[in-house]
């Protein structure tokens, strides 16, 4: 099975138009993945390429327009350049030798906000003598903060190693979050799973977040063992010294009026909220949700990372209305989002409720907590309501506390 892009670490390019950004992700990724020519602009899309970055492993490249682009259109191929500063793990940005001047790019502020690191590519050092180009490397040296600034040519194979070497280095010093539950369960422990095949089920195969704990328990020595809902009580009986018991947050209430208390309980999408979020936000907008009793006309933005047909049982627009309109104890306005489509104007919201994340790589979604907290507007996940819900919330991330 392939690595997921969720789970793959995004490299975004970015620079004026024609300076070679196009060029050079290509030359890292060894084929032509986007248009290459010498008129300005010819990269108006996002381009994406999932590949195996040797020795580190998945990743994604993406390349973006001219950050300089102009006129309606150009100005709209910024503003969607600009949305990737949300997935973006490490930045490339790309300047022209021959326009020195980008070097101050303002790029770098939103690089900080979002604490994403960038190496700087001075490309086609070919066009100017050696003379030149050593004067101008001293010269950056005197003048520039950036700690990473490399000189490439794609005529270069040498130069394009060295900027693969430092691309490689600065992805491998970035703290790796991957790890489910192998932090918390001991080698040769067990953990329990209990997945319905309800109508939401996909035919034939298992979601992304049960796919991804299964791999986890075998990367950490972790036992596990997978049942239906329906046969839950005989596994129980089977089995014995469980140390954790995940199910379908769907079902946390069936589940937990059958589990001994003294085994710990949790779910998949409060395992993704652990992973790729922020515990400590999602609780505090679980109480701002009990404050919304006191509030009249609450509205709610619900999040869902992933694109999908709207069935009469789906959990993001029918399940969750009707878990929290019984907890508020009367109706509220809800609006829905998909995708990439997060809003970046929250003030009308008293509270967002985001989907397990499983779609997105933790960037984005440490982004979107960000964007929420700036905009004064608590956040929470699919997984904390449900088990709020239904009256287990204390008991789903005590394992995590």
């Amino acid at each position: 099975m392939n690595t997921p892009k969720a789970n793959r670490k995004h490299i975004v390019f970015y620079g004026k138009r024609n300076a070679g950004k196009s060029s050079i992700m290509n030359s890292l990724i060894g084929q032509e993945v986007s248009l290459v020519s010498d008129i300005k602009g010819t990269t108006t899309d996002i381009v994406s390429k999932a590949v195996e970055l040797i020795p580190f492993g998945p990743v994604v490249f993406v390349d973006t327009g001219g950050i300089d682009d102009v006129g309606p259109l150009g100005e709209l191929r910024v503003g969607k350049a600009k949305k990737t500063l949300d997935i973006a793990d490490l930045a490339i940005y790309v300047i022209d030798i021959q326009d020195l001047d980008g070097i101050d790019f303002e790029l770098k502020k939103d690089f900080k906000i979002r604490d994403i690191p960038y190496i700087i590519v001075i490309n086609k050092i070919d066009l100017v003598s050696e003379d030149t180009l050593t004067k101008i490397k001293n010269k950056l040296k005197l003048v520039s903060k950036d700690k990473h600034i490399v000189y490439t040519s794609i005529d270069d194979a040498q130069s394009i190693e060295k900027l693969r070497a430092i691309l490689i280095k600065g992805l491998e010093t970035q703290d790796e979050d991957d790890i489910l539950i192998g932090d918390i369960i001991p080698y040769d422990g067990k953990i329990l799973m209990v997945i319905p095949l309800d109508k939401e089920a996909p035919k034939g195969r298992l979601i992304l977040p049960q796919v991804q704990l299964i791999r986890d328990c075998l990367d950490h020595g972790i036992k596990s063992y997978v049942v239906r809902d329906t046969e839950l009580q005989s596994a129980l009986k089977d089995l014995k010294d469980i140390d954790l018991v995940v199910t379908d947050s769907q079902i946390f209430k069936y589940v937990g009026s059958i589990i001994p208390q003294d085994i710990n309980l949790t779910s998949f999408s409060i395992i993704m909220a652990k992973q790729k979020g922020d515990l400590k936000e999602f609780i505090n907008g679980i109480n701002e949700l009990n404050s919304l009793k006191e509030k009249d006309n609450p509205k709610i933005l619900i999040m869902e990372s992933c694109s999908h047909n709207v069935s009469h049982e789906d959990i993001g627009r029918v399940k969750i209305p009707r878990v929290v309109n019984n907890l508020l104890g009367k109706e509220v306005h809800y609006d829905f989002a998909m995708g990439n489509d997060f809003p970046r104007n929250l003030v009308d919201y008293d509270l967002v409720i985001h989907c397990g994340s499983c779609m997105l790589n933790k960037k984005t979604m440490i982004n979107r907590i960000r964007i929420c907290k700036e905009s004064g507007v608590p956040i929470t996940n699919y997984g904390m309501v449900l088990a709020h819900g239904a009256g287990i919330l204390d008991r789903a991330i005590k394992v995590f506390i």
